[in-house]
């Protein structure tokens, strides 16, 4: 097996209905991202002007009861700005009296949809994941398609994490755009032990919501794992010693 250089390839139930909700999100454009300090994925600006006779979805409850922002369009770009605030996404002031688990469904159901991802994780893991991420900022994983697998570049640098093909990595370097960004919400990591995390797909072209969504799970298991996190350490600390075949045998994917 040769070293990674010459061996990769690459290739959120929401019911009931809603009765007031505020739309609201800003369009982005393009840049670089591996040099910048906070990246994030925006839907076009639109507001809704009357949202007490505007015809909306059936299935909002949830979202409008927390006070949730949203818009019809969904990753239409990205640009280095200052971090996506958890109060422009939702009300922070009704969410405090949920539980854990409530506010962890509402959170993931609110994100169903082309190009978002909604997913939660408890406290004391993402600051293991901060903790790891910034000792190893770098990883390569493999993502499965068809008969063979596209080789995804992540960059971890909690809050965020972002991720890129490895070969558009390898052309264009810092200038590579990402395709998948996500950034880590800690507001109720300390009242409620959870950290919620909004995935945003730059470029759907490339990937999917259930691809983006098993890229950063698993991303984040390599991470949270000890033995997968020696394959992490590995690949930033002595990359000459670095198998990726170890890492398609720990996604139990065969080795092309």
């Amino acid at each position: 097996m040769q070293r990674l250089a010459s061996r990769i390839t690459v290739t959120a139930k929401v019911s009931s209905s809603l009765r007031t909700i505020i739309l609201k999100e800003t369009p982005s454009s393009s840049s670089s991202w591996l040099s910048i300090r906070c990246f994030s994925a925006f839907s076009s600006q639109q507001r809704v002007k009357n949202p007490e006779t505007e015809a909306i979805p059936g299935d909002l409850l949830k979202w409008g009861s927390l006070g949730f922002f949203r818009t019809s369009r969904f990753a239409s770009g990205f640009k280095p700005l200052e971090p996506k605030p958890l109060d422009s996404i939702m009300d922070l002031n009704r969410a405090k009296n949920r539980s854990p688990e409530d506010l962890a469904s509402i959170w993931d159901d609110y994100h169903l949809g082309r190009g978002h991802i909604g997913l939660t994780m408890k406290a004391k893991l993402y600051r293991l994941l901060e903790q790891r991420g910034s000792d190893c900022r770098y990883f390569v994983i493999p993502l499965w398609r068809g008969s063979g697998y596209t080789t995804m570049f992540a960059q971890v640098q909690l809050p965020y994490m972002l991720f890129t093909g490895l070969e558009d990595y390898k052309a264009r370097g810092t200038q590579a755009s990402p395709y998948f960004t996500a950034s880590f919400y800690t507001e109720f990591a300390e009242s409620k032990d959870l950290v919620l995390i909004r995935g945003d797909i730059v470029f759907t072209s490339k990937l999917t919501d259930e691809e983006a969504k098993w890229l950063l799970e698993t991303t984040q298991s390599f991470y949270l794992n000890d033995v997968r996190y020696e394959l992490v350490e590995c690949f930033n600390k002595e990359p000459r010693d670095f198998e990726f075949k170890d890492v398609l045998q720990a996604l139990d994917m065969p080795i092309l």
